[in-house]
């Protein structure tokens, strides 16, 4: 028995010991938009345009060109239809359009889905005053060359849900 617990604490230590890999962004994210696929190499280039201009640089006359009328949103935060994306987000100061996306990890298709993937740091609870790194993803649908709908991990804050590390 004492041979168990003895390895099992080594295990444990040796665990905490190879701390966590931070997450870090993609050095070249213009290679992530290609593809064979030229469809799929389209609708990458889509969502990160989309990105950069409507949600980072908050130029809502861009929105028309990137989301469908019917744009579906499933974060619990922001309102479903382009219309209503539009008023919540137009409410925002516009910022500078940047040529990269801060944090990008990567950026992936499949079929009519694109999901980007970016680096999140967050203060560790465990180590007062440290911090953490971890991955916050958005995925796209793509249809008719319009992004159709999304998908993240937005949480609606409140006593027994906190908020997330943005």
């Amino acid at each position: 028995m004492s041979r168990i617990f003895i390895l099992m604490a080594a295990l444990g230590l040796a665990g905490f010991a190879s701390a966590q890999v931070a997450v870090e962004a993609h050095p070249d994210q213009h290679a992530m938009l290609e593809s064979d696929d030229a469809e799929l190499a389209a609708a990458k280039q889509l969502v990160f345009d989309f990105w950069r201009y409507v949600l980072v640089a908050r130029d809502m006359d861009r929105a028309r060109q990137y989301m469908a009328e019917t744009y579906i949103q499933h974060n619990p935060n922001i309102p479903t239809g382009r219309a209503p994306f539009i008023a919540f987000f137009g409410q925002m100061e516009q910022r500078p359009v940047q040529d990269t996306i801060d944090g990008l990890v990567a950026i992936v298709g499949e079929g009519d889905l694109v999901s980007m993937s970016f680096v999140r740091e967050c203060a560790d609870p465990r180590n007062e005053g440290g911090m953490y790194t971890t991955t916050w993803f958005d995925m796209f649908r793509v249809e008719d060359g319009m992004i159709a709908e999304h998908w993240d991990y937005g949480t609606v804050t409140g006593e027994d849900n906190p908020s997330d590390c943005l």
